[in-house]
């Protein structure tokens, strides 16, 4: 089955999101371009490593001679909730296009059957939609549960506050 190729020369919105409550909550990317909106079902520790790998990143790019572009077309982009992901990813790639002064992520699909060509979505992003996102996944990973004071696992919801390694 021939699988999508997705290549945004200019991805006019991208960000993170989740559905569901604490404890049970599923992590995406979200972007778009004109009428269409991709969103990804990513991992947790997935996101939390990306906007990790993209903050180290920014932080060794060359300064730009570009005036910084307002924070209001960046600030406006909102996760739609999806009623289905369009795929699950597997692995990212993050590529520096200096001659456009751009970050290209390459997305691929996690697949299960060998036999099967993997989707793969290929977003250029500015540096301020890379900030953008690094703000979200972060506030998003630690809004999360709780961690157990004695081994550092989320407590559950429902437990007030109580982990079985308290025993």
């Amino acid at each position: 089955m021939e699988r999508p190729e997705i290549n945004w020369e200019h991805t006019e919105s991208f960000t993170a999101g989740t559905m569901g409550p604490q404890g049970r909550r599923v992590f995406f990317l979200q972007a778009s371009f004109g009428n269409q909106v991709l969103s990804l079902k990513v991992e947790k520790q997935q996101m939390a490593g990306l906007a990790g790998f993209l903050t180290s990143m920014l932080n060794d790019l060359p300064p730009t001679d570009e005036p910084e572009l307002s924070n209001s077309t960046v600030a406006e982009t909102k996760f739609i909730e999806p009623e289905e992901p369009d795929w699950v990813i597997g692995n990212f790639e993050v590529i520096y296009k200096q001659s456009e002064d751009q970050l290209i992520l390459i997305a691929e699909e996690l697949i299960r059957d060998e036999a099967s060509e993997p989707a793969q979505a290929r977003l250029s992003l500015s540096r301020l939609q890379v900030e953008h996102f690094i703000q979200t996944a972060q506030e998003l990973i630690s809004s999360g549960r709780p961690p157990c004071p004695y081994c550092g696992s989320p407590l559950e919801p429902d437990a007030a506050g109580w982990c079985p390694c308290s025993n």
